[in-house]
């Protein structure tokens, strides 16, 4: 998955009843923590809390925690120095603070947390999220609860499904987790010891809950897994399902415009998907495929188990299947034993692509992972060289992308109001914000724009069309 910045707990209208707990969730790093923040946020509902974007007003605060970049445990625990004090303050007034933590730092870390940051209350990992409630209750009757085995029950047929109102809320997009964990064990990553194997969810539960949001207004489902394109289920009528499948059916709920996917893994990528590409209009064209070097002897060392040329190939398939989609990828620079002509590698695969977005890191050793204890590694100052070249490559192609979009009519989602009065941003299909003056469209209309302009990170247009019907 790929990282993204720190995010509170989005805000939802919600019925406060008299005595009510409130819960602040402190959400970092990929898509799916953002989803299981909300699931979390819908499991407290059901035991009374409502959620709070004000962390003062916050009876539990919960750090749902992500431990896929370099210091992440620390910056917990730096965090819960500051909470401990506000803990400290609540307790002189009488008044209750109880603490969380949960995530992939929970899994790792486990009773280490509590021994280090006593004012925990609950440590809970990414499989067991679905017994916090339960877990609070023993914390608050005096226990230390940690709870980082990995669930032998189903933990989304335990979640409580979320309120219609509560998730009109929530907006006009949504994600919904398909697959969790990863078996593919690349030396760099520390996400199957914190998620597990791979696990897919049945087509029931994805095909239900997929309803249930579209009900309550969606109108975008991005489908998450740490490598989601790996979800396999038997299908209704026997046989295999894979994501390809899966999309077909999907696409075949009334009112649901859009869907995407992410993260991929290359070598998931089979004919049924690529075909779901060509003939799906809601299958937006745009993918997120990783391919973290292009070097063969980093790819090897990482445990890629493709080649470059097997990687662009595959992406000459997908293109020639839908030609108008746009390409993202995830890069580390500075893997043990990186050499520069392996890193000159690198920067041809990205020139040859022609990335219309990209992320990229330096390596940084995940204690535990096989990549931590391999010889060679590259000094630090090597590594933020590497990095400055690739991403003002990067930034270039993405400039390039956005700049070659004007003039382009596009039809657009609209998700949320502009800064200025009339303004809307809505969302392209190769998921730029676009924003436009749409004075006679509402928030979940699908428009025809004209694209004018293009900024650092945003596109500019004009409506032509008020209201497209899917």
């Amino acid at each position: 998955m790929n990282e993204h910045v720190t995010l509170s707990t989005p805000a939802e209208q919600t019925v406060e009843r008299p005595n009510s707990r409130k819960v602040f969730i402190k959400t970092y790093g990929c898509q799916m923590n953002v989803y299981d923040s909300t699931r979390m946020a819908d499991a407290l509902a059901s035991d009374g809390y409502v959620t709070t974007e004000d962390m003062a007003e916050a009876d539990l605060i919960l750090l749902n925690t992500c431990h896929i970049r370099e210091k992440a445990a620390d910056k917990v625990y730096s965090a819960l120095g500051r909470l401990r004090d506000m803990k400290t303050a609540r307790a002189a007034e009488g008044r209750e603070l109880m603490i969380g933590v949960a995530g992939c730092v929970a899994q790792a870390e486990g009773e280490e947390i509590i021994r280090r940051a006593p004012a925990v209350d609950v440590v809970i990992g990414p499989q067991t999220y679905h017994r916090l409630p339960e877990a609070l209750r023993r914390a608050r009757a005096g226990d230390r609860v940690v709870e980082t085995d990995y669930a032998v029950e189903d933990k989304f047929e335990h979640l409580p499904v979320a309120e219609q109102a509560k998730i009109r809320a929530r907006g006009v997009t949504s994600f919904l987790t398909v697959q969790e964990g990863c078996d593919k064990f690349c030396t760099f990553c520390v996400v199957p010891y914190t998620r597990g194997s791979e696990v897919s969810r049945p087509i029931r539960q994805i095909l239900d809950e997929a309803r249930r949001l579209v009900d309550g207004g969606v109108r975008e489902i991005t489908l998450l897994g740490q490598n989601v394109n790996a979800w396999r289920a038997e299908g209704p009528k026997g046989g295999e399902w894979g994501l390809g499948d899966l999309l077909y059916s999907l696409a075949e709920i009334p009112g649901l415009a859009r869907l995407r996917y992410t993260t991929s893994h290359p070598r998931d990528m089979d004919d049924k998907l690529i075909e779901a590409h060509r003939d799906l209009r809601a299958l937006m064209p745009y993918l997120h495929l990783p391919v973290q070097a292009g070097s063969d002897r980093i790819l090897k060392a990482m445990n890629r188990r493709h080649t470059a040329e097997e990687y662009l190939r595959l992406i000459d398939r997908i293109r020639a299947a839908r030609p108008d989609i746009a390409m993202s990828g995830d890069f580390i620079v500075g893997f043990p034993g990186e050499t520069d002509r392996d890193f000159e590698d690198t920067i041809r695969i990205v020139e040859e692509v022609n990335y219309a977005q990209a992320f990229s890191f330096k390596y940084s050793p995940r204690p535990g992972t096989p990549g931590a204890d391999l010889p060679d590694h590259v000094p630090e100052e090597v590594k933020a060289e590497r990095l400055e070249r690739l991403q003002a490559l990067l930034l270039k192609q993405q400039a390039a992308f956005a700049k070659s979009c004007i003039g382009k009519v596009i039809d657009i989602l609209l998700e949320k109001p502009g800064r200025n009065p009339r303004q809307v941003i809505g969302r392209s299909p190769w998921l730029q914000s676009v924003n436009v003056d749409a004075k006679t469209s509402q928030i979940g209309d699908i428009i025809q724009v004209r694209i004018i302009g293009s900024g650092p990170n945003s596109l500019f247009s004009e409506p032509i069309q008020s209201l497209i019907n899917y």
